[in-house]
């Protein structure tokens, strides 16, 4: 399929483009340099070298040292092996395991799946602004807790969790903390020792590096059983042959990400302006999430009496990408969770739509979506009106 020539793509959170130092950087490494990490030829010795380098790239990101970077293919496996391998490795009168209601849907399917294997799960809610309640958190946490998972930056609303004072209930009670950080780095300073949080994860296609990409930073002193077993690799944390070319894209976003605060700063303000905009011209235009506590890049608004699929599929054929919540869930025909854990009506969470601005927005985006967006508006509730007159006179 094509991609067309003019598009206004405000769908960061979902991926990012790779960018073209990432790609020059890895192309090497998928042709001449080729080579299995493991071996003891010069051809793996040059391969294993680049993955070290990667590797304390990514911990600098974050803060930890490179013993602490376990290489993952993906945020959701990242996730999966802290919540699976942390509990797992747990001792016996610590089988209880916390999360949120708002996490992503790889952190909740593992905590389902832990529950199948025996454990205990505990889902702590969160208050109307997405953000989690602390005081229903601290009353969740006990000494037969192992570890407490909270996300740092909400995937489709972009509210930001306090993970430091997580971290404090957490530790007190002698419990780990895990934090999906997926959507933060790059994004956000986020360094591991100021949070608390014992293990982090990461993807690099959220921070313009590849897919395919990403890591589980884990604590020294942090036990934890693999996932993946047949190899040494990765400390023997995770096993199977190296993604080199991935691994080296990775380490290069890592290192771009780290200069990139006012860049951040940049995408930020025109998520404010979208926002203000749609706010100022969109009538019934309401913000889900925190106005202050959330990245301000992501902007998930309802419309009321419109459909956030019907508007997905409108601003596409407008060439304007976005979603209606996160790309994990997308194939899924219900109500999003996050949104329902909220308070939100499903009526509501079906009218939401979720745009995500990067790097490559500029202030003609936002125009452009306004725009779009009224027009969009307009078609849509033009279309329900003869149904809903339908509907009256048949009552």
């Amino acid at each position: 399929m094509s991609v067309r020539l003019r598009e206004t793509y405000a769908d960061h959170a979902a991926t990012t483009r790779p960018a073209p130092e990432v790609v020059e950087a890895m192309a090497p490494w998928l042709a001449e340099h080729f080579g299995n990490a493991s071996s003891v030829h010069c051809r793996g010795e040059a391969a294993r070298e680049a993955v070290e380098v990667a590797r304390e790239r990514v911990a600098d990101l974050v803060g930890a040292t490179p013993e602490e970077v376990v290489f993952t293919a993906s945020g959701s496996e990242a996730n999966n092996l802290a919540l699976l391998g942390v509990m797992q490795a747990a001792p016996p009168e610590r089988r209880r395991l916390v999360v949120s209601a708002i996490e992503h849907p790889s952190v909740l399917e593992s905590a389902r799946a832990l529950e199948s294997r025996g454990f205990a799960v505990t889902v702590a809610p969160v208050r109307e602004n997405g953000v989690v309640d602390l005081d229903r958190l601290r009353a969740a946490i006990g000494p037969d807790v192992a570890l407490v998972s909270v996300m740092l930056v909400n995937n489709e609303t972009g509210a930001i969790q306090p993970i430091e004072s997580v971290a404090t209930l957490a530790h007190a009670a002698g419990a780990r903390v895990h934090t999906d950080a997926v959507q933060a780095v790059g994004k956000m300073a986020v360094d591991m020792e100021a949070l608390g949080a014992d293990l982090v994860s990461l993807a690099g296609h959220k921070f313009h590096g590849p897919p395919g990409a990403a890591a589980l930073v884990v604590r020294r002193r942090t036990r934890l059983e693999p996932l993946i077993h047949g190899g040494h690799q990765e400390r023997s944390r995770r096993a199977g042959t190296e993604n080199v070319p991935a691994i080296v894209g990775l380490g290069v976003a890592a290192v771009r990400a780290a200069g990139l605060q006012d860049g951040a700063a940049r995408i930020g303000a025109l998520g404010e302006r979208l926002l203000a905009r749609l706010e100022a011209e969109v009538p019934g235009t309401r913000l889900h999430g925190d106005r202050a506590l959330r990245l301000p890049s992501i902007v998930n608004v309802g419309f009321p009496g419109v459909d956030g699929e019907a508007m997905l599929h409108e601003l596409d054929l407008a060439g304007i990408t976005v979603s209606t919540g996160s790309a994990c869930s997308a194939a899924s025909p219900g109500p999003s969770p996050v949104l329902l854990a909220m308070g939100l009506s499903a009526e509501e969470s079906h009218a939401s739509v979720r745009f995500s601005l990067g790097e490559s927005n500029e202030d003609a985006d936002v125009e452009r979506i306004v725009r779009e967006v009224r027009s969009a508006i307009a078609r849509l509730r033009g279309l329900a009106t003869p149904a809903a007159t339908r509907r009256e006179r048949s009552a």
